[in-house]
């Protein structure tokens, strides 16, 4: 077994701890909460769809005997974001740490998108995030209890990217009010961090957005160095070591994993991988041989 497949932390890393992730009852989100619940804090999953939810709690319950606490809730909507807080802290008594994972995305050239389409991604990015870090940073502030934000960016937030623009937009938002009340908020012992994750596939959302074969088609592993996909641990123990004290020092951060993605597809001259080793050889000699002429 490869170690980044394994549990990072002790055991005990976030024990008592109350967390909330949006969007955390599929995918990444769910892969999130799975090891929080390892490390002995307790979860709240929300999404619009709370049948989805109380099956995920269920199964991450059984597998990991902690506890999840499910709430309904559309991150859009900021009276649906202040009811689920408020039933956070009556489950609970409090809160310690929100993730901001929720996320919707088209891939599609962007003349296609009619404007609401446009707008459902700004929303539940951009807005979505907005609402709840402002919802429990409020709450923070008022009752003077300290708290971590973890958001869920990608790397297009900062070089942008075709195809994807309604969320590269959003994400660049995120990223800004990420780095932003880094600073404003540290005064009220609020720490905000980012992860900006590269191919972390995930079956549901991968088939969204990649239908048919077109997965197999546009083979990720090539554009990155390091030649995979992350694994979901991967992602998981980075996320736990932000939202954990551990990493009380970091503060306005965003952490990039994805193996060398982006850096590959910025480099002016990286696609000169696809040059074969005999090549080299053969151009070493022109230019050898032209310097000695």
């Amino acid at each position: 077994m490869s170690i980044y497949t394994q549990s990072m932390l002790k055991d005990d890393a976030l024990k008592d701890k109350v967390i909330i992730v949006t969007g955390g009852g599929s995918g990444l989100g769910k892969a999130m909460t799975k090891y929080f619940l390892q490390l002995g804090a307790k979860v709240t999953i929300t999404s619009r769809n709370l049948e989805k939810l109380q099956n995920t709690a269920k199964e991450l319950e059984a597998e990991t005997g902690g506890t999840v606490f499910c709430v309904s809730c559309d991150v859009r909507n900021w009276d649906e974001v202040e009811a689920m807080k408020e039933a956070v802290l009556k489950e609970f008594g409090k809160i310690d740490v929100l993730l901001n994972n929720a996320a919707g995305n088209f891939i599609s050239p962007t003349e296609r998108l009619t404007h609401s389409a446009f707008d459902s991604v700004l929303d539940i990015v951009l807005k979505g995030t907005k609402n709840c870090t402002l919802s429990v940073g409020k709450h923070w502030i008022d009752s003077k209890t300290p708290g971590t934000v973890l958001n869920i960016v990608t790397t297009y937030a900062w070089t942008g990217s075709a195809y994807v623009v309604p969320s590269a937009c959003a994400k660049a938002g995120v990223l800004a009010m990420t780095r932003s009340l880094a600073v404003e908020w540290a005064k009220y012992g609020i720490r905000f961090n980012a992860i900006a994750p590269g191919p972390f596939p995930t079956k549901g959302a991968w088939e969204r957005l990649l239908p048919g074969d077109l997965v197999e088609k546009f083979d990720m592993t090539k554009k990155v160095p390091l030649r995979r996909v992350g694994d979901h641990q991967e992602l998981a123990n980075l996320a736990a070591y932000l939202v954990s004290d551990f990493s009380a020092y970091i503060n306005g951060e965003v952490v990039t994993i994805d193996g060398g993605e982006w850096l590959q597809g910025a480099g002016e001259f990286n696609m000169l991988e696809a040059i074969p080793q005999e090549m080299w050889d053969q151009l070493e000699a022109m230019i050898k041989a032209k310097k000695s002429s």
